[in-house]
Formats: structure tokens, sequence, C-alpha cells
């Protein structure tokens, strides 16, 4: 579905991504594992348009989307949850997930959206007409998830989904990400809580000071020595 070639990224004369290369295959559920600063955020720009690189080449669906605009991105089926959630406080919570079924194709299904969305969220269903500033934390990390399905993507992008989050709160996320993926769409995480992230996900890729060091299945990245000494703790 998503498959990134040698990419080259630069914020000015600065080098922040060398040679990264990573592939999504459709229906999985793909992580990014790495310390604060290894690059995992500008790798999701680039893929979303945000940022431009300077070599290599994005494709998604087969379609190069490298020299695309973000808007023209996630009209072909990507949609992204930035970290920090970057919601709109002073709207309620059905205001905030329209605003995700900005797509045209989307627009027009958004009530058929809305019915599926509350029935992974229920919470939100409840508390749809609340003030999206007036949640927990943990309800502002399920509005942002849910208003990014309101774009029916076929690949979600989640940064950094349980940051901030309480442990009991940090199981329910990963619960309802598990459940997204039974509903089909595909998805890429980044996350820096490896041993969640690794359990809920098909394949994974280690990215270190820019570049990708080590990349496999669940399995072998949780048996993998350097993965357990610098991720996991053992």
């Amino acid at each position: 579905m998503l498959n990134v070639s040698k990419v080259n990224v630069f914020y000015g004369d600065l080098q922040a991504l060398w040679d990264v290369s990573i592939r999504v295959d459709k229906g999985q559920t793909v992580a990014l594992i790495g310390s604060n600063g290894a690059g995992k955020t500008t790798l999701f720009k680039t893929i979303i348009g945000l940022l431009r690189p300077k070599t290599g080449s994005i494709t998604f669906l087969e379609r190069r989307i490298d020299n695309l605009s973000p808007a023209n991105i996630i009209n072909l089926g990507i949609a992204q949850v930035p970290e920090g959630r970057r919601l709109f406080p002073n709207m309620n919570v059905r205001e905030n997930l329209e605003l995700g079924a900005y797509v045209s194709e989307a627009r027009k299904k958004v009530n058929d959206t809305l019915d599926w969305v509350f029935s992974i969220f229920p919470i939100l269903k409840e508390r749809q007409n609340q003030l999206a500033g007036s949640l927990s934390g943990g309800e502002q990390q399920m509005l942002a998830i849910a208003r990014g399905l309101m774009a029916r993507p076929q690949m979600l992008m989640l940064d950094e989904p349980s940051l901030g989050l309480a442990p009991m709160m940090v199981t329910k996320v990963f619960d309802t990400i598990k459940k997204i993926k039974e509903e089909g769409v595909t998805i890429f995480l980044i996350e820096q809580n490896t041993t969640q992230a690794l359990a809920l996900s098909d394949r994974g890729f280690v990215l270190e000071t820019g570049r990708i060091v080590l990349e496999g299945t669940r399995e072998q990245l949780l048996k993998n020595k350097h993965v357990k000494k610098a991720y996991l703790g053992g």
C-alpha cells in the first residue's frame, strides 16, 4: 500500500532522514519505533506532504505522491492523527468529528461515517454535544483518532497516541486501535510505548538518528537484543 524508498529529507542544510525505506502492506498495522529526535515525525510529515524529500520516492497504492500537496494526498486515502491531538476546544465533539470529513467522498457519507465512528467510540456518542476542551486527556485522544477516521482513510497514521495518558487510558487507546484494524483500516503507528506498539503490530521498523537500523516481524523485534536493551528495558 505504502512504499517509501531511499528518502533523504533536510531542514535547510541539516539532514534529518538518511536513505529511509519502509513499506506498509494493506491490512497491516506497522510500528515505527525510536527515541525522541530520531526522525519519526519528520517521516510522517514527509509522507503526508508537509515536507519534501530531496531524493528518493514515496508511492501510495502504486501512485507517486512525494510531489503532491497534502490535500491531494489525503484525498487519495491517507489520514494522519498528529501528536498533541490539535482539536478545536471550543467546538463540541460532533463538530470536531464533522470537520474530519472534509475529503469530498467523505462529505457525501458523513452521517453513515458518524454512525460507524460512534460504534467504535461509544463514549463520543454520549458526549457529542460536549465541548472538546472539557473532555479528559484520554477522551480527547479518542476524539482525535475518531476525527481521523471521519475521512474514511485506507491508511491511518497515528503519531504517539498514548503520549501523556494514564496507564489505564493507554490500554483503552490500544484496544481501540486494535478495533480499527479489525475494521479493515491499515495503520502506521509511531509510538514510544514499544511493548504495546509491537504487541499490536504485524511488523515494525526501528529509526535511530534518521536511519532505519532494524526491521522485522513483531516476533523478530521483540526478541532482538538491541530492541530489548534500548526500548524494552531488558
